[in-house]
């Protein structure tokens, strides 16, 4: 983070990472569904740091329900309970597109697999839709002893580097929803894990194979670019 960085803070709790934060960012928009935390947070700024307290931006809110922000972030900063992780995170890549790098906190299981590589163990649908906004790369474990109260888990930090999506025709709803398909029962080959997009495993074989890939393959071993040229052959579908 830079002089330069507006940093959407995500999950501040009771504010010890947002002071760090104001130290090195131009602003800082922190968004806390906690009422009471939230409210705090603004005075504890103003006690600690009071030349950096007009810098802050408090939202008392659902992170998976923001739809705008009082000024555009370049970066994201968060920590994130288990359940809610990776749709914060699609929610935050698909809404706000002005920022281009971030480090989230997540529990250990959930940050491998975000940064899964195709054909991992711990590859699946987080890893692919991850991967058609950004790079995902593991950088740290978070022993649970430097938490009070102690939780019984390890976390993980994941650092995010926003890149071009895929070059394709298709949509990021119509390939995103190859990949839920694929995965549903991610032990099936492609031709019968896809046959309920298009009504039978051969119309779906046909379509896997038109994109160039093997139709007895496994979702669990495509990137995401691959996805998105299934999505291509397969076509718009109804309600897509």
């Amino acid at each position: 983070m830079g002089a330069h960085d507006v940093v959407l803070e995500i999950g501040p709790g009771l504010g010890s990472l947002t002071l760090g934060l104001l130290a090195v960012a131009d602003q800082v928009v922190a968004v806390e569904i906690d009422e009471r935390l939230g409210a705090e947070l603004p005075r504890t700024v103003a006690d600690r740091m009071p030349d950096r307290a007009h810098a802050l931006s408090v939202i008392i809110a659902d992170a998976l329900r923001i739809d705008t922000l009082p000024v555009a972030p370049t970066a994201v900063v968060a920590n994130l309970p288990y359940n809610v992780s990776v749709p914060v995170l699609l929610h935050l890549l698909a809404r706000f597109d002005s920022w281009s790098r971030g480090l989230v906190m997540v529990q250990a299981e959930v940050a491998d697999r975000l940064a899964a590589p195709p054909g991992s163990k711990t590859y699946g649908v987080p890893s692919v839709k991850m991967a058609w906004y950004a790079e995902v790369t593991r950088v740290g474990t978070v022993p649970p002893t430097v938490f009070w109260p102690v939780p019984n888990v390890e976390s993980g930090l994941v650092a995010l580097r926003r890149r071009a999506a895929p070059e394709t025709t298709a949509t990021r709803e119509q390939t995103f929803a190859v990949i839920d398909a694929a995965f549903a029962q991610r032990r099936k080959m492609l031709r019968s894990a896809l046959a309920g997009l298009v009504g039978s495993s051969a119309l779906a074989g046909e379509a896997v194979q038109a994109a160039g890939l093997d139709p007895q393959d496994r979702g669990e071993r495509l990137t995401v670019t691959e996805f998105a040229r299934i999505a291509e052959q397969l076509g718009p579908r109804p309600g897509s």
